[in-house]
């Protein structure tokens, strides 16, 4: 993938993200793609460039332990909106960390915070199932919701799909690989 061909989006898709059938990196991804950011190996310009790296970008690259966390990080692009290329210069673990995940939420337009529950009929998790790891995927999928509304995209019912996983044992950890929660 990357951020000149962003994966396609299917209602299929979307249901399995909510269903945590994902891992968090691939959901970040495609918020990632959809906000100019591409891999730290390709091309990097725009205001991200000059930038300083915030805190949180770097704790987004190394996490909060100080190790380096998983692949390469993603930069900002000149595509990239500039109050996200300056906030976060390296694309921010949308799902591990709340700050990123707030930032997103209030990024959807008030007409479009209710398209989980108009286009998926996601009428939200149960008490058991509320995690800060699958509100987050939530949100995520509301964003690329309203991304697609905002353009007046369609939104197929199927498409393809990546490798899928099993529901995570521990939803609160999430899958092997996923950043932990903070």
């Amino acid at each position: 993938m990357t951020a000149a061909s962003p994966h396609p989006l299917s209602r299929q898709l979307l249901q399995l993200i909510l269903d945590d059938r994902t891992s968090d990196r691939f959901v970040c991804e495609l918020v990632w793609q959809r906000l100019g950011y591409a891999p730290a190996d390709g091309l990097v310009d725009g205001p991200a460039a000059e930038a300083e790296p915030t805190a949180e970008a770097t704790t987004a690259a190394v996490g909060a332990s100080g190790a380096a966390q998983g692949p390469a990080p993603w930069r900002a692009t000149t595509a990239t909106p500039d109050d996200w290329a300056l906030a976060y210069p390296l694309a921010p673990p949308l799902i591990a960390e709340r700050p990123a995940s707030v930032r997103l939420t209030r990024s959807i337009a008030a007409a479009h915070k209710q398209l989980l529950k108009h286009q998926l009929g996601f009428a939200g998790y149960r008490i058991g199932e509320l995690f800060p790891r699958r509100t987050r995927r939530a949100t995520a999928v509301n964003w690329l919701l309203a991304h697609l509304a905002e353009r007046g995209e369609p939104l197929p019912d199927t498409g393809p799909l990546p490798p899928l996983l099993p529901q995570p044992a521990d939803p609160v950890a999430g899958h092997p690989g996923d950043l932990p929660v903070q």
